[in-house]
């Protein structure tokens, strides 16, 4: 078994020829072989007849999280001007006043600790590589996943397995799937020991029954596995009071990290920081002790002003939790027009729960995407990017097979092209009935009914 390998019932290996194609580029602990295909998928596709965008395989090429489409709210853009005059960064996982507001925002959602027990860094990406360098062993995660997540693993030379999802949702493994690739990657010699999970998902924009996660978890834990649950977006689920939501820390309390990246609700992606809550027993706090380590070796400082807001917004003072309620509540609007818009051209899509985005199958309409020069999911990404003037990252930047047409729709873009439109969006009693949101709908609508 190579240590990128899929280890679903097709058995497809993550890590090769077709999640090497515009995937990821190579990196440490990639194997020779994977990067020769990734190398030949950047010569296929820069001389492909008909091609004429820059080639985008490497890792820097990967997708953005789906953007928010709405304005920063005016106070935080004032609590920062009110820091910029702040020159030093904050200290390695963050100053005291960082960590009490992230432990603060995580009691508040029933995951009691101490500030000691937080880390913070320059955003999700750098916390979580260095929460993985903290631990010792192989890594495993669902399929699909967070684009960044596999190269993460690469990057520090660690052997990294794809595990199928559950039928009625993403981002958890499937509990039966989980068992069978720990015991097939320790009879090949492997060393199981991490397992990254998502309850509220990118890409699926799903959110896992409760039921579900325990039973992943359980098994998990019983393997000796321990698990860093990516929380980012939980406060975008868009009925809260419809859906319930269990994090794994609630169920395994001393097996459990959590990370979330505050770009997911609380403040504006251009302004990196995310928190890490770290279980409270002596084997979680020498892993926190190594993060920081890692962290401080990387620079990975959040800067002073940006941990002044978000400070501020893990407090959640009213206004903060005003626009989180109504961004959710205009995503569930707009998100749900965006999936009948799909399910109307015969594509498949679970319907979203959270965030602002959609995962599309394609798969259905793959004859007529063949008529247009359409084979696989990197194509694929490339049509619906221009056809809707927005990025559509395709489903081989998040794991799944090439040859899968699958997408994630992002629906900020829907909102408005500028501040003023994206407010009224976010004002509006209807947001459907909004001028300039019922014309990029139909916009959207309408590249999808070109397919049927």
């Amino acid at each position: 078994m190579q240590g990128t390998e899929d280890t679903g019932p097709a058995g497809e290996r993550a890590g090769g020829p077709d999640a090497a194609r515009g995937a990821e580029g190579v990196a440490p602990g990639q194997d020779q072989a994977d990067g020769q295909d990734a190398a030949r998928t950047t010569d296929d596709q820069a001389h492909r007849p008909g091609h004429p965008h820059e080639d985008h395989g490497p890792v820097r090429y990967g997708p953005p999280a789906p953007d928010p489409g709405l304005p920063v709210l005016p106070e935080l853009a004032a609590v920062l001007a009110a820091a910029s005059a702040r020159t030093r960064p904050e200290p390695p996982g963050g100053g005291p006043v960082l960590r009490e507001a992230a432990r603060g925002y995580w009691d508040r959602r029933g995951l009691h600790g101490a500030a000691g027990g937080i880390a913070a860094a320059p955003g999700a990406q750098p916390l979580l590589l260095a929460l993985i360098g903290a631990h010792g062993g192989d890594v495993l995660m669902p399929r699909p996943c967070p684009a960044a997540w596999m190269p993460q693993a690469r990057l520090l030379g660690r052997p990294a397995y794809h595990v199928p999802t559950p039928a009625e949702c993403g981002g958890i493994p499937d509990p039966y799937a989980l068992l069978e690739t720990v015991r097939r990657v320790r009879a090949e010699g492997g060393r199981p020991k991490l397992l990254l999970l998502s309850v509220v998902d990118d890409p699926t924009a799903t959110v896992a029954p409760p039921e579900l996660v325990r039973e992943a978890c359980e098994a998990a834990v019983d393997e000796g596995l321990h698990i860093i649950s990516d929380e980012t977006w939980r406060d975008t689920v868009h009925r809260p009071r419809d859906t319930v939501l269990l994090s794994p820390a609630e169920m395994c309390p001393d097996d459990v990290t959590v990370i979330a990246d505050l770009s997911g609700a609380l403040v504006p992606a251009a302004w990196p920081v995310a928190v890490a809550r770290f279980p409270d027993t002596p084997r979680a706090a020498v892993r926190h002790a190594r993060t920081l380590d890692i962290l401080t070796a990387f620079g990975a400082l959040v800067a002073g002003p940006v941990a002044h807001a978000a400070a501020h917004a893990l407090g959640e003072p009213d206004s903060v939790r005003d626009r989180i309620r109504r961004a959710a509540a205009l995503q569930t609007e707009v998100a749900a027009a965006a999936h009948r818009a799909v399910l109307g051209s015969g594509a498949l899509a679970r319907p979203p729960q959270a965030g602002r985005h959609l995962y599309a199958d394609l798969g259905p309409l793959r004859s007529r995407l063949a008529d247009l020069g359409v084979t696989d999911s990197m194509e694929l990404e490339e049509y619906l990017t221009d056809r809707l003037g927005a990025p559509a990252p395709g489903g081989h930047r998040f794991g799944d097979e090439l040859g899968a047409l699958r997408v994630r729709l992002g629906t900020g873009p829907l909102l408005g092209a500028t501040p003023q439109q994206q407010t009224e969006s976010l004002a509006a009693a209807k947001p459907l009935e909004v001028p300039h949101v019922a014309r990029a709908l139909d916009g959207f609508a309408a590249v999808f009914a070109e397919l049927r």
